[in-house]
């Protein structure tokens, strides 16, 4: 079988232009992992250190990596999977190489079950502030209210079933009729609303400590468990390291510059993970709050902002379903991954298929429901000293963003440097010069496993 000649299951859906394509990309990369986890995660590994290793990791090993995964997905075709079987046979190479996609489609449909909990948080908050308005403007009504919401089981899995609910619908749709579609009408909103609510936190807010917290360094935070969580949330962040990417470059046509899409994911998601930071910290140090205050502090915070602000509970409203949405587009990407083998190896139709990975990724899901009520102080690893204090919840966000995330980018990594042909990037890139292919390709080689190795075993030693 020559390097071109790749077998495909079923008619392929494509993506309905290049501009669709990088929203969708930039949909999957801007949610949760953008507005809600990096402004918690930068708090709680002291701030500019965490900044910098979260930075120098893009640049090293998540973009390389990307272009990597978009390479693959568009030569191979298909689901994660299936696309890294067929590159593999066109270049002679175990089989076994699959069981790298395996680990990605695995690692999504994890993440999204507790992904799809935390989504239905900004959906609780639009209703509630539709129904019964905004908390008092003091941090003591903001934290009451979340703990309220968290001390529900049977309202978590209710959001829970609701927001998997939605995103199954959109995936059902398709590509170009679905998750493009979405995209292109709902990523600029939020856009707009991120950065106006920064422009009113820096206003409003203690602009002057959060540049500090963001971009002075602390030398006692460049420790390997910070640049450990910076890579992980790299990898959760953009959603590489996951065969996401696979997933959605198989939908692209040969017309689509995959290197421009790569930096268009890159610099919008990079610069949204800022803005996010500028709207939550400002008010966090206004208001002598926690910024290591953990998953809830976006919710505490922009409550304060919101019941302070002229029309605040008409931005508030407009906030949280925006940041639904925005969880919706990364949601569905996880969904997809899932969704395209699934149909591969079944036969199933998009429906079928999409309905049965949202059903049983709500099941699974109610473990992160239980772990902030009823089995909050159920720490199942308490043995291991590691996790004494881990909840399951933590325990499966440490597994998917610490352990196999980094596996999987370790495997593609390996798989793109060492084992197929360089002309497979320098055919699906394109415009790549000789000397940033050699670039690219020995990052691949080097840096990129060599770091993703240090990273994750450095917490051992």
């Amino acid at each position: 079988m020559s390097a071109t000649s790749v077998p495909v299951r079923a008619k392929r859906e494509l993506w309905s232009g290049r501009l669709g394509f990088i929203l969708a990309n930039i949909a999957a990369a801007v949610g949760l992992g953008s507005i809600w986890k990096f402004p918690y995660e930068v708090g709680t590994n002291g701030g500019g250190a965490f900044v910098l290793f979260y930075l120098v990791g893009l640049a090293l090993i998540v973009l390389p990596l990307m272009l990597a995964e978009l390479a693959l997905g568009r030569r191979g075709r298909s689901d994660a999977i299936r696309s890294i079987l067929n590159v593999a046979s066109a270049a002679e190479a175990s089989p076994r190489w699959g069981f790298v996609g395996a680990i990605g489609v695995v690692a999504g449909f994890l993440i999204l079950s507790f992904y799809s909990v935390i989504g239905g948080w900004a959906i609780a908050y639009l209703v509630d502030t539709v129904r019964i308005g905004l908390p008092a403007g003091d941090a003591q009504a903001a934290q009451a209210r979340f703990d309220a919401l968290l001390a529900s089981p049977l309202k978590l899995a209710l959001y829970h079933l609701v927001f998997m609910a939605i995103a199954s619908a959109i995936v059902a749709r398709g590509i170009a009729g679905g998750i493009e579609e979405a995209s292109k009408i709902l990523m600029p909103m939020l856009v707009l609303l991120i950065a106006a609510l920064a422009v009113y936190s820096a206003i409003e807010g203690d602009l002057a400590r959060t540049l500090r917290f963001l971009f002075v360094l602390d030398a006692k935070h460049l420790t390997p468990q910070v640049a450990l969580d910076a890579l992980g949330l790299g990898f959760f962040s953009i959603g590489v390291g996951l065969c996401i990417l696979i997933t959605y470059a198989a939908y692209a046509g040969p017309q689509i510059d995959l290197q421009q899409v790569a930096i268009f994911t890159i610099v919008s998601d990079t610069a949204i993970s800022f803005m996010a930071g500028f709207a939550v910290f400002p008010l966090v140090f206004a208001e002598n709050l926690n910024p290591s205050g953990g998953p809830g502090l976006v919710f505490t915070t922009l409550a304060i902002a919101f019941a302070r602000m002229p029309f605040g509970a008409i931005a508030a409203m407009a906030f949280f379903g925006l940041l639904t949405v925005a969880a919706l587009g990364s949601a569905i990407s996880f969904l997809e991954l899932a969704v395209a083998p699934l149909r591969n190896a079944l036969g199933w139709s998009r429906v079928h298929a999409s309905l049965a990975c949202g059903l049983a990724c709500w099941a699974v899901g109610l473990v992160s429901v239980l772990s902030f009520n009823l089995w909050a102080g159920w720490f199942p690893l308490a043995m291991i000293p590691l996790f004494a204090n881990a909840t399951p919840y933590e325990l499966i966000d440490h597994l998917t963003s610490n352990v196999l995330l980094p596996a999987c980018g370790f495997g593609l990594a390996i798989f793109v440097g060492w084992v197929i042909p360089k002309q497979v990037l320098g055919e699906e890139l394109g415009r790549l010069s000789p000397s940033r292919l050699a670039l690219l390709r020995w990052l691949l080689r080097y840096p990129v496993p060599i770091g993703i190795l240090a990273a994750t075993t450095a917490p051992f030693f």
